[in-house]
């Protein structure tokens, strides 16, 4: 099992371009992602290092909170640079006056996908951001 990214924008750019080994952009999206939820037309999926979204910081439970990494909670070096190149280009692509949402999806979890939380960029710095299990991201910037 894994966790898998699926993003929207309104933004046509191609986001391969910003591929690399700890991030990819990819147009094809399995079919058993919760696409129908996404809100804009663009849809993306996004992949780690190790091909799905294992790969970022993510955090489950009942909890949840952004917060920078803590040393008593260890995560992997290069799981905290992949989160924080996808938050830079999320930031990036909101300051040009695009829309974005994103879904954290635990493979074979069927939760409800609709409900959006949104996520104001304005108050969440880039080293907080993290991914919540099963969760629906808008991100906004007041």
């Amino acid at each position: 099992m894994c966790y898998e990214l699926i993003l929207s924008t309104t933004s046509s750019a191609n986001l391969s371009q910003f591929n690399s080994e700890e991030i990819g952009f990819d147009k094809n999206i399995p079919d058993r992602l919760p696409l129908n939820h996404l809100l804009y037309a663009n849809k993306w999926y996004v992949g780690s290092r190790t091909g799905c979204s294992c790969s970022f910081r993510h955090l489950y439970g009942h909890d949840f909170d952004f917060d920078s990494p803590e040393d008593w909670f260890p995560e992997e070096k290069s799981d905290i640079e992949a989160t924080l190149t996808f938050i830079r280009l999320v930031r990036s692509l909101i300051l040009k006056g695009e829309k974005v949402d994103c879904i954290d999806v635990w493979e074979g979890n069927h939760a409800d996908h609709s409900h959006l939380m949104p996520v104001d960029l304005s108050r969440v710095r880039d080293e907080e951001f993290r991914f919540f299990e099963n969760h629906h991201f808008d991100f906004i910037s007041e």
